[in-house]
């Protein structure tokens, strides 16, 4: 699942003009990931356990939310996101979430984690509450209601 988020991002990412019926399929696989985040991104808080350092789940959250961080950087699948119900919510919660989690104990998402070994460095999560803020910066992208929203 991870690799072919791996490859549906790249396929975003990419800068070349898209056809009408690229931006349907698009917009298609943009509800089914957003709809995939919102089911699956507490998943994430497992990682604040270092027993579950490589949950599968949290992997294909993180994952989902990089994909999602790239849809809503494109003009194209922006309004179409923006409007969607509940995903500016959820990432809202899961902002607020990771960063009680991170409060609590020292863990992947503490703002002052020291990072002394290199398997933290490295770690999928770090970086997740800065792919949420993205994510909320871009819904709230010259979206009057989502602005109000947050």
């Amino acid at each position: 699942r991870v690799t072919l988020l791996e490859l549906i991002m790249v396929e975003v990412s990419e800068k070349n003009p898209v056809t009408s019926e690229e931006i349907n399929v698009f917009v298609k696989h943009a509800d089914f990931i957003a709809g995939c985040f919102q089911e699956k991104c507490e998943a994430v808080l497992k990682l604040t356990s270092v027993a579950d350092a490589e949950d599968e789940e949290a992997l294909v959250t993180i994952r989902l939310l990089d994909v999602l961080c790239e849809m809503t950087s494109n003009n194209g699948q922006l309004e179409h996101l923006q409007a969607l119900p509940g995903l500016l919510e959820t990432a809202i919660d899961t902002l607020r979430l990771t960063h009680l989690a991170g409060k609590q104990a020292v863990n992947v998402f503490t703002a002052t984690h020291a990072m002394t070994q290199q398997e933290e460095i490295s770690h999928p999560a770090v970086g997740f509450k800065s792919h949420l803020i993205r994510l909320i910066g871009n819904l709230c992208y010259k979206n009057k209601e989502n602005q109000d929203k947050v």
